[in-house]
Order: structure tokens, then C-alpha cells, then sequence
């Protein structure tokens, strides 16, 4: 009988310490969750969602408008928290926010996730090569790229959030969302 609990003791060392490996492995790699500690991206994601990011999906595709991105924000920030926003605008573009708008080269977005019209303009901006303009879904309350002076570089990205996982009555899908407006015309 004592030789069988050694057996058993050591088996079930073994297993407890290959998942522990395991799950660093997964987390630091390939997908962690996060929880959202603010309301910047409202109504997408609410305060307190738990959810699932990505973290290998930009070494085999490019960064898409609409991805809603896990980063470090630029040094210029002076936060050690990392930021959850949406991107909108991609490398070269020229963006401009004007009467409650985004305009990506003069073509106007929409942004059907958004609860209200954002009571700031900005731009016209051209983003460097290597950056990002992102911006939360809760625009008027979103401290995100209008308001930095300063550029979040690609190297900054930590992941794609890409599935809420709880609470329950909140497991979804996070869509991109974001299409150009083909039935409005710059003012």
C-alpha cells in the first residue's frame, strides 16, 4: 500500500507541475484573459467583462480597423496599466474627427457600436509609419490617441481581444464593426 501512494503522489506531482508549465506557456504566448477595468469602451465592453486576447495573431496578419487591441500605452503616457481601445486608423492615413465624425482620407466612417456622437473634433492628423490611431467606443469619455500627443507604435501591441467570456450573459463574439460610410459625403 505504501509503495502505491508514492506511485500515486508522484503521478499527480508530475500532472500538476506539466499544467502549471502548460498554462505559463498558453498565457505568456498565445492567449491570456483580461479584465476591463474602465468604461472607455462602452457599450462593447463593460466594466468588469472578462475577456480573451490574442496574443500571436499579429505575427502571421496585419492590424485591422476595427481589431480591438490589448497594448502598453506610448511613454509619453506615463501609465504602467496597459489600455484596451479600438483601432481606427492604420499607418499613412490621414484622420480627421469633425461634426461628431471619423474620416479616414476624407471618407467618412461608420461606427455602429458607438452610443453617442463625440462632442470633440480633432485632426486633421497623418499617422506615422509603425502607428496607430485607436480610440475607445465610449469617444467622449475615452482617454486614448485624440488626447496623448503622442503615437502608439505597433511594437507597443500586446494582443487582439477577441471574445468576451464573462459573465455569462455576456459571452460574445467582439466584431470589428467598422465599415467607410458610402452614403455620406465630407462637409
Amino acid at each position: 500500500m505504501g509503495k502505491e501512494i508514492k506511485v500515486f503522489i508522484k503521478d499527480m506531482v508530475v500532472i500538476v507541475v506539466t499544467a502549471f508549465i502548460l498554462a505559463m506557456i498558453l498565457r505568456t504566448f498565445v492567449i491570456e484573459g483580461r479584465i476591463i477595468p474602465s468604461g472607455s469602451m462602452l457599450p462593447t465592453l463593460q466594466l468588469q467583462d472578462r475577456v480573451l486576447v490574442t496574443k500571436f495573431n499579429y505575427h502571421f496578419k496585419d492590424i485591422v480597423r476595427g481589431d480591438i487591441i490589448v497594448f502598453k500605452p506610448p511613454e509619453a503616457i506615463g501609465s504602467d496599466q496597459d489600455y484596451i481601445k479600438r483601432v481606427i486608423g492604420l499607418p499613412g492615413e490621414k484622420v480627421e474627427v469633425k461634426d461628431g465624425q471619423v474620416f479616414i482620407n476624407d471618407k467618412p466612417l461608420n461606427e455602429p457600436y458607438l452610443m453617442e456622437s463625440f462632442n470633440y473634433e480633432y485632426g486633421p492628423v497623418t499617422i506615422p509609419e509603425d502607428s496607430l490611431l485607436v480610440l475607445g467606443d465610449n469617444r467622449n469619455y475615452s482617454f486614448d490617441s485624440h488626447l496623448w500627443n503622442a503615437w502608439l507604435t505597433t511594437d507597443h501591441i500586446k494582443g487582439k481581444a477577441f471574445m468576451v467570456y464573462w459573465p455569462i450573459n455576456h459571452i460574445n463574439l467582439l466584431e470589428r464593426g467598422v465599415t467607410f460610410n458610402e452614403n455620406i459625403t465630407d462637409k
